[in-house]
């Protein structure tokens, strides 16, 4: 009893403590379920017009790609910058397919499943899926059945286990997206050329603008004869003009960097011991009956049993392996070209064969496809020997995938000299203690100098090259043409100005890089453009100056021998006009001509080139009838570009949130 006492007695104290245990409990349920929710959105690689791309579409979408790259390219050793363009294409992609589809949902526009049947296997598809190589006939001419024939092929209830369908399933459904954005594309643009169209007020106008002229003759000083110490350019001046074209300066956020490079090269004891293998290599080189062995065991050329001709044999063996006497077991002594230490050996010689072979896939139960003629490079092993060593008719099957192919040869060039080659080369690389001393000197380099004025004189001083990089957003993919350098963006937005980074490696180059701009802002800084606006500035006192000295001319022969420059005339003026006479692009001066009426003289007037005199002439009319169709087809021609660049403005002007440089 005395212990429920004492319970009831601190009541109030123990309903607190259970609450706020309550409350540490349930915000630690919310706190951990938030970081749920806090780690899926950190997984989203951006957001285009408020659809949420997670990095597991965007990976899809890149992998998506590059099968079909695999297959229209026949290639799969792609390159870091195949990579890169992989990646922008994806991302260029999706934009444009969430732009465009929150532009067409807002007016009830889409793309109908019938309406993306017909563009993709109907009488005519789409110019996307006629001009794919795949879907192609000997000739080169678009087969809607192969089409046909793939659909049901990846759809057949087999193809999950067939990876070759799944191949072509994904190569399909990219074909069959872009159709669809493509389409909407070419719909919602369609949609804009009806709304752009000229109206009878916009023909009268553009007739008017070309038959209502003036003749002109003029006085022009250019600003470039004006000494810069003639005129004085104040601070504000240029803050004026910076405010006037602040907008033109919009920027992503953006880093500048100053680099050195140390090259991966061997040493001399590289190439010793480059040297010294294939000295110790040439006696069981030239003796052994297992050549293939020793060559793929030791050499950067690997022996396949190529047959080399004249042309496809390399250079500096060829007088070795096509000349007189050439036999059987020669051997050459070693050689040295390019870094490059290498002998060879004639595993077979005195005999030819054709270079080249027409062949056709014979297809049971389909037409059989001819396929081309072929060089044994372009030829698996396993079909260009009996391909190269048949004849014209006969026919021979391999395997291939999961079964077999036969193939029919059509025709065979005619027999060239070969030769069996076996090529036993060492290019000399650095060896691990090459690299880490080299390694160390970049190492070195930073603790000296660890800061990017102290980096930028060191290297200076040392006679390397400082190689300076603009603009690099967190999205760049390489810095300049330095091979694997993604690394060194992420380091740069990641560091504080003026710091000096780690060594990164480059492809065969250490890199050492220093941060020296940061610019995050909006827009670009009055520093970065100062020199742009100073010109434009000088130019405006240069032209107030002139102006100055032409105020109050009488005539144009008292303006030429104030500026010392010649008297120029124009035949006709109009409004249509983009240039004035030999002097280039001036709308002011063309506008201010036509402000004036008959024989008239103008004031000095600020141009883009120079300060002009103007003095008119008679009119210069023209009485010719205007054809309102005509004049309203020219300007629908001039207004046919406008709704590709509503396309290229509606992406730009997109709230978009593009975190991919986490991803890369």
């Amino acid at each position: 009893m005395a212990s429920l006492q004492k319970i009831r007695n601190h009541g109030a104290l123990l309903i607190a403590i259970v609450g706020l245990a309550m409350l540490a409990f349930i915000l630690g349920d919310f706190l951990n379920s938030g970081s749920s929710f806090f780690n899926r959105s950190r997984e989203n690689v951006g957001v285009i017009e408020g659809q949420k791309i997670h990095y597991t579409e965007y990976e899809a979408a890149k992998d998506q790609l590059t099968e079909v790259y695999k297959i229209e390219s026949g290639r799969s050793d792609f390159d870091e910058d195949m990579h890169s363009q992989i990646r922008n294409q994806v991302w260029n992609m999706l934009m444009m397919d969430y732009t465009l589809r929150a532009q067409a949902e807002k007016i009830g526009m889409d793309i109908t499943a019938d309406e993306l049947s017909e563009l993709c296997i109907g009488e005519t598809p789409h110019q996307i899926i006629r001009g794919r190589r795949a879907f192609m006939d000997e000739n080169g001419q678009f087969n809607r059945d192969a089409v046909v024939n793939l659909l049901q092929a990846i759809n057949n209830e087999d193809a999950e286990q067939n990876a070759n369908l799944q191949q072509a399933k994904t190569y399909w459904m990219y074909w069959e997206k872009a159709v669809r954005i493509s389409y909407l594309q070419e719909k919602y643009t369609t949609l804009l050329q009806h709304l752009l169209k000229a109206n009878s007020l916009d023909a009268e106008y553009a007739f008017n603008s070309r038959q209502n002229g003036v003749s002109a003759e003029y006085v022009m000083k250019p600003y470039y004869t004006v000494a810069d110490s003639l005129v004085k350019v104040s601070e504000s001046d240029i803050k004026k003009l910076y405010k006037q074209h602040k907008e033109q300066y919009k920027q992503m956020p953006n880093r500048a960097i100053k680099y050195i490079a140390f090259d991966i090269v061997p040493s001399e004891d590289d190439f010793k011991a480059a040297e010294t293998l294939m000295n110790n290599l040439q006696e069981e080189f030239k003796t052994t009956e297992d050549v293939s062995l020793v060559v793929n065991t030791n050499s950067d050329i690997m022996y396949d049993g190529r047959d080399y001709s004249e042309e496809t044999v390399p250079a500096q063996f060829k007088e070795f392996a096509f000349g007189k006497g050439a036999k059987t077991g020669d051997c050459t002594d070693i050689l040295f070209e390019n870094n490059t230490y290498s002998m060879a050996r004639i595993v077979k010689a005195g005999y030819s064969m054709p270079d080249s072979v027409e062949l056709k896939a014979i297809v049971e139960g389909g037409e059989d496809q001819e396929l081309g003629w072929f060089k044994a490079t372009d030829l698996p092993k396993n079909i260009a020997e009996p391909a190269l060593s048949g004849k014209r008719g006969e026919r021979f099957t391999v395997a291939q995938g999961m079964g077999e192919q036969t193939y029919e040869i059509l025709d065979i060039a005619k027999a060239t000299p070969k030769v069996k080659l076996a090529i036993l080369a060492r290019e000399v690389s650095p060896s691990s203690k090459t690299y880490s001393i080299i390694y160390n000197q970049a190492k070195q380099f930073i603790v000296s100098n660890n800061n990017a004025e102290a980096l930028e004189k060191a290297a200076q001083e040392a006679g390397m090259a400082v190689v300076p990089q603009y603009n690099l957003t967190a999205t760049t993919d390489k810095v300049g043409q330095l091979k694997s350098s993604r690394p060194i963006v992420r380091w740069a937005f990641e560091a504080k100005e003026g710091a000096v980074s780690d060594v990164f490696e480059c492809g065969q180059q250490f890199i050492v890089a220093a941060l020296t701009e940061i610019n995050d802002s909006e827009y670009r800084s009055l520093e970065s453009v100062r020199a742009e606006l100073n010109y434009e500035a000088l130019n405006n006192a240069k032209a107030a100056y002139i102006q100055k000295e032409l105020k109050g001319v009488k005539s144009l022969e008292e303006a030429a021998q104030i500026t010392g420059q010649q008297i120029q005339s124009v035949e006709r003026v109009t409004l249509a006009d983009s240039r004035f006479g030999n002097a280039g692009m001036e709308p002011a001066v063309i506008g201010k001509t036509l402000a004036m009426g008959e024989n008239q003289l103008s004031e000095p007037i600020q141009g883009n080139m120079g300060v002009f005199v103007v003095k008119t002439g008679a009119a210069n009319n023209t009485a010719e009838q205007m054809n309102a169709e005509a004049e309203k087809a020219q300007l629908a021609a001039r207004y046919a570009y406008l709704p590709y660049q509503a396309m290229q403005l509606i992406e730009e002007k997109a709230e978009v949130t593009d975190n991919r440089a986490n991803f890369q």
